[in-house]
């Protein structure tokens, strides 16, 4: 059955409305039996103000964040929307706890690239067609972009969110202790990649070395489409092309660098342990993954 995001968060937000009020006025009755018992009716109110309630109201940006996060935890695994709780942060592996959305099976998913028909931006999609419906897909979609901000195309500013904000509000949330590593190349944003790091292997940095040859075969391929339509060109598209290839020759180079770095820790990768922490092991592999701010 299709279901609406925006109604969903109607309902949060009115059941979290309800608990905030119910709480409020219970700490207020509280106070006031207290201030009758000691007599400090003259001296002291029973008002509680609304910044001292523990219970959160909904905010809508808030939480089609969090959605969204929830969404990037079931691509890796972490969740299922098919069971409750946890479902993966290292140890046995359970397939059959996926059905509605099956995670990534190489642990790793570039995001902000239109080289890749799957990516972080399309699995992301894929969760809201399939956890609520295609019928209201285009709906859902634009009300995740409203709630993000943007403006412009649904699709365009859901990508920019996952490639350009997503990780610095991860960072936020785990306090600086990212559980989603993102890969990246560079300024010239060649590569960019999510990992999830309790699936963290042997393999995982050949499967990003795997995914920057790609890039590395499709940037070349587009120079050299440019570098052939320069060659026939009118002198003032010339000039056009010329600065178009600058661009995809800046990329190209910057992600060759890259490769090269990735390369280096493949080679000399140290035993991943998570029992060391977030922050010492992200700390081995600090360039060639984005900044923790």
């Amino acid at each position: 059955m299709a279901v609406l995001i925006s109604d969903i968060f109607m309902e949060w937000k009115q059941e979290c409305e309800q608990r905030f009020n119910t709480l409020k006025s219970d700490e207020e009755e509280l106070n006031d039996c207290f201030i009758k018992a000691y007599g400090l009716e003259n001296e002291l109110t029973s008002e509680v103000d609304e910044k001292d309630i523990t219970i959160r109201k909904a905010d809508l940006q808030r939480d089609i964040k969090s959605l969204i996060s929830y969404a990037v935890g079931c691509i890796f695994g972490r969740y299922s929307v098919d069971s409750e709780g946890l479902c993966y942060a290292g140890g046995s592996w359970k397939q059959e706890l996926y059905s509605t959305i099956v995670p990534v099976s190489d642990n790793v998913m570039t995001v902000g690239l239109d080289v890749f028909e799957i990516n972080l931006t399309s699995r992301v999609i894929d969760f809201v067609e399939k956890v609520y419906g295609i019928e209201t897909l285009e709906e859902n979609l634009s009300f995740i972009a409203y709630a993000l901000g943007g403006i412009g195309e649904p699709r365009e500013i859901l990508e920019k969110y996952l490639s350009s904000s997503f990780f610095a509000d991860h960072c936020k949330v785990y306090h600086k202790k990212p559980i989603y590593w993102l890969f990246n190349s560079g300024r010239k944003s060649g590569f960019k990649a999510f990992v999830y790091i309790h699936r963290w292997n042997t393999q995982t940095l050949n499967e990003v070395m795997k995914q920057i040859g790609v890039l590395l075969n499709h940037y070349q391929k587009v120079n050299d489409e440019f570098q052939a339509k320069i060659h026939v060109s009118r002198p003032d598209e010339r000039i056009k092309l010329t600065r178009e290839l600058a661009k995809y020759t800046a990329k190209y180079c910057e992600l060759q660098e890259y490769f090269e770095r990735v390369a280096v820790h493949v080679k000399n990768e140290p035993d991943f342990d998570l029992d060391d922490g977030v922050k010492s092991n992200y700390q081995i592999y600090a360039d060639i993954l984005e900044k923790i701010k």
